[in-house]
């Protein structure tokens, strides 16, 4: 890992408007394709709402960017508490994005197929069986952290926390309904690591994870290049 900053602001209105920026330039700056990988949640959905408003969307170039999700719940695309399908309302209907630039997670047949088959994905997409140190996966990966200290679909004291080989996992009987994770190696595998957080009910396993607390999946992340935390103050418990 190669920097971690804590970028802290007065409230999640905030946070969000500063990201969106420095997404956008991000993106502008970026040679050749764009890879993203998207949390789900309520945080990320006002984010994804501002990127999708016309004059910044203008100032993208959405036929670079490749759309991915570092995890989803097995349920249908049109089903509430679809990550896709949040992320769709709230930007992809409204922006230029090649329907071929789009990845979600696949839902159909068992959890453990559709894992499979995500992996299959992005390996295709990056070329490689193996992801090899210094050509990382994705150029941004937004990441959520849970109250619990969760992030993606790894969640503290489940078996997939600990998973090193496979890019993607099932996670199943953990929560009311399977999901398919990405695990920490495909997760580290970013040029930058975003977590976004905002509000109080997130400030202990902040404060945890950003001590890089290893009973905390989300402490466990140690992306290629930087880490950033972007946080309300709420979040941050004032500690910038």
């Amino acid at each position: 890992m190669n920097k971690e900053q804590a970028c802290i602001f007065e409230n999640a209105n905030s946070l969000v408007e500063h990201l969106a920026d420095w997404l956008t330039a991000r993106i502008a700056a970026c040679e050749g394709r764009f890879a993203l990988a998207l949390s789900g949640g309520s945080t990320p959905r006002p984010l994804y709402a501002l990127l999708a408003e016309p004059e910044r969307a203008r100032r993208i170039d959405w036929s670079r960017v490749h759309l991915f999700w570092g995890d989803e719940r097995f349920v249908p695309y049109d089903d509430p508490r679809s990550n896709y399908g949040m992320t769709r309302q709230a930007m992809i209907d409204s922006i230029p994005i090649p329907a071929e630039n789009v990845h979600p997670v696949p839902t159909d047949g068992t959890p453990e197929s559709a894992a499979k088959r995500y992996a299959d994905l992005l390996r295709e997409y990056y070329g490689s069986a193996r992801l090899e140190p210094g050509r990382p996966l994705f150029d941004v990966n937004l990441l959520g952290i849970g109250d619990d200290g969760h992030t993606a679909s790894l969640f503290p004291g489940a078996p997939q926390v600990d998973e090193t080989r496979d890019w993607t996992v099932a996670v199943v009987g953990v929560k009311d309904e399977p999901r398919i994770s990405l695990t920490f190696p495909a997760l580290d595998s970013a040029a930058a690591v975003v977590f976004l957080a905002a509000g109080d009910k997130k400030r202990s396993a902040v404060s945890r994870a950003r001590a890089h607390d290893p009973d905390v999946p989300s402490g466990r992340v140690r992306p290629q290049g930087e880490l950033l935390w972007y946080l309300d103050r709420d979040a941050a418990g004032g500690d910038a």
